[in-house]
């Protein structure tokens, strides 16, 4: 069911983040299968058509695989089905990845995932991300839908290490400011099949 999505993938890719290597290939094929299967039973996404599915789970990551420094250790707070933490991890088999999600169904579809596609590395959280704000164990934290954006930023601050990075991701509105993170990108762009305009503001965490 996937071979009919992966021709949408490539042009999103070639918009967004260039071409992608066979292994990305090949893992973001098997993960929107499973997505498509386990979509038929239970809801795991809100997509109504296929150019929304590819959009809605891998256009966010391919904007984000570009600029995420090798080696970084992510956190994707309230993944769902996987968006955008599970993608980046297809699209960087080199960033250490913890995907956190609260809902047990979506948490076992994430694990048949990872083991259909060998990433025993990619770690699984059930749970919610304040839970593991006493941590500080990440460089890079990142979250789509779970929280506002002011409630994000102030809880990515206390997730990743001084000197993380804490990505906001903006469909519209004003992007928040903190005491204890400085912005130092910002990246607007255009979902590559829906045309949605999004934008991914970068902060610096100082302490």
């Amino acid at each position: 069911m996937a071979a009919k999505l992966m021709p949408l993938v490539e042009r999103a890719a070639t918009e967004l983040g260039g071409a992608l290597s066979p292994g990305a290939r090949r893992g973001l094929e098997t993960w929107l299968e499973r997505l498509q299967e386990w979509n038929a039973r239970i809801d795991l996404t809100a997509a109504r058509s296929d150019e929304e599915l590819v959009d809605l789970m891998v256009a966010d990551a391919l904007v984000l695989a570009a600029r995420i420094a090798a080696g970084a250790r992510v956190v994707d707070v309230g993944t769902g089905a996987g968006a955008p933490g599970l993608a980046l991890a297809l699209l960087r088999d080199d960033l250490r990845v913890t995907l956190v999600e609260p809902s047990g169904k979506r948490v076992s579809f994430l694990r048949t995932v990872l083991g259909a596609v060998g990433r025993a590395d990619v770690v699984v959280e059930r749970g919610r991300g304040e839970g593991l704000a006493a941590h500080r164990s990440w460089d890079v934290a990142v979250s789509r839908a779970t929280l506002a954006p002011a409630p994000w930023l102030e809880l990515g601050t206390k997730l990743v290490v001084p000197g993380g990075k804490v990505w906001v991701m903006l469909a519209s509105g004003a992007r928040p400011d903190h005491a204890r993170a400085e912005m130092d990108a910002e990246i607007g762009y255009v979902w590559p099949l829906t045309r949605a305009e999004r934008r991914a503001v970068s902060y610096r965490v100082l302490v």
